[in-house]
């Protein structure tokens, strides 16, 4: 994927971000990710039932990397299980951190693939990643 499109989907996925809300969501499981050293600070909603990913939600203030990213995770976990969601966020967060990594379940994901690039923007791109895994984490060990 050249640079511009890298660029172009970033820039779309910040402008017209998916399932962002405005309002606090009932009936979903509530996480909080924010970045202590700047504005990112995003609440994710997330819908789990018989171990499938539902729906995943969002709202917050995020730089463009952040809400892209946030946007393109919900995008690509939807339907998952809760096992595939957490062998996702680790692939993703492999790639962010110039680990072994299989990227053929990213689509726009990919997007992120030269993040390790710039040091400062691998949190803003595990941003939402940081804060599902938690929920993903503790859902799988109740079905167990």
């Amino acid at each position: 994927m050249d640079m511009e499109t890298k660029r172009e989907i970033i820039l779309d996925n910040y402008d017209h971000p998916f399932n962002k809300v405005d309002e606090e969501l009932n009936g979903y499981i509530k996480v909080n990710s924010a970045n202590d050293s700047c504005i990112d600070n995003i609440n994710l909603y997330i819908k789990i039932e018989d171990n499938i990913i539902k729906d995943i939600k969002f709202s917050g203030e995020a730089c463009a990397i952040s809400t892209a990213s946030t946007s393109i995770m919900i995008k690509n976990m939807i339907g998952m299980t809760t096992k595939e969601g957490i062998d996702y966020v680790n692939n993703f967060t492999n790639m962010i951190y110039e680990k072994e990594y299989d990227n053929t379940s990213f689509d726009e994901a990919n997007a992120f693939d030269e993040t390790y690039k710039q040091g400062n923007r691998k949190t803003c791109a595990t941003l939402p990643y940081r804060g599902i895994i938690k929920v993903l984490l503790e859902s799988s060990e109740k079905h167990e």
